[in-house]
């Protein structure tokens, strides 16, 4: 009966090393909770993040293009880009209410911060704070227009291939907090603030005429999947211990940018008078049934 116990003042090999490994998984995770993680109740703000925040404003409108000064190219694409450079200025203008100065970069600011919480998994990420936003300067530029059979008869549509690339300031700042629901709902939130900014957006863009043969004729432009795209990304992860532009984090966001364009890559233009947009996205849903199928 003596005998019958657990723990003893003299404790053996296997006492010492279970109680080795709790006391070291105790340590662990006292480290993570006061120094890389905040409490769920905690009101502390996120201390903005800006290390992007030489460029200038977009919203300075004295900066002239060299689209417009230069003479234009041999294969004709100077009209085309001096077009899309005006359709990009009101998209801006549209984003900030057509507001200048201070007033229309907050519009945008709001936009996208509304626009961000709404698509934000809300099990996994809290409030998504928009700091400020670059819209840009810039635009797309297009050159070496080409022509490219496609080489399926004479009653295919010709393929009309474009080099474009595109260069500018357009960035975002913001701060949210990536929520951990182990062990328990709301255990710790993980502060995490980014600065997100475009370096160089290079791709082949192919133009695709109707077919007179289609119910509805739609005029298609596509980007392949091949395109280059360099994001710079700055981070800062933690609460009191901060972790600076971890490697995987960028890989994380610039495979999330890549996948959307490789999906949303390609716009089907309706021409007028020649089908509704229910018929042409008809004849889309048929286009991708019968490539999955050959596929």
């Amino acid at each position: 009966m003596g005998n019958n116990y657990i723990f003893s003042l003299t404790p053996t090999f296997t006492q010492g090393l279970v109680l080795g490994q709790l006391s070291i998984l105790v340590l662990l995770a006292l480290v993570l909770k006061y120094l890389f993680f905040i409490p769920p109740e905690s009101e502390t703000e996120t201390v903005p993040f800006h290390p992007l925040s030489k460029s200038n404003p977009s919203w300075h409108q004295d900066v002239e293009e060299d689209d417009t000064g230069s003479a234009p190219e041999k294969e004709s694409a100077h009209w085309f880009n001096i077009l899309a450079r005006q359709v990009v200025e009101v998209y801006r203008a549209k984003l900030q209410n057509n507001l200048t100065g201070y007033e229309g970069i907050e519009a945008a600011r709001r936009k996208i911060e509304d626009h961000a919480n709404e698509l934000r998994p809300r099990g996994f990420l809290d409030h998504i704070t928009i700091h400020s936003v670059d819209l840009g300067m810039s635009a797309p530029k297009l050159s070496n227009a080409r022509v490219a059979s496609d080489g399926e008869g004479d009653s295919a549509p010709t393929t009309i291939e474009f080099d474009m690339s595109y260069t500018d300031t357009i960035s975002v700042s913001l701060s949210t907090s990536y929520l951990f629901n182990y062990p328990m709902s709301s255990f710790a939130r993980l502060p995490v603030s980014l600065t997100i900014s475009l370096s160089l957006f290079e791709s082949k863009v192919t133009l695709v005429p109707p077919s007179p043969a289609s119910a509805a004729p739609v005029l298609t432009i596509s980007l392949p999947q091949d395109f280059t795209l360099n994001l710079k990304t700055t981070s800062l992860m933690g609460s009191r211990a901060m972790l600076r532009d971890v490697p995987k984090l960028h890989e994380l966001i610039e495979y999330q940018v890549r996948k959307v364009l490789a999906l949303r890559g390609m716009w089907k233009i309706v021409l007028p008078g020649m089908g509704s947009l229910a018929t042409a996205q008809h004849e889309v849903e048929k286009e991708q049934a019968a490539s999955s199928e050959q596929g």
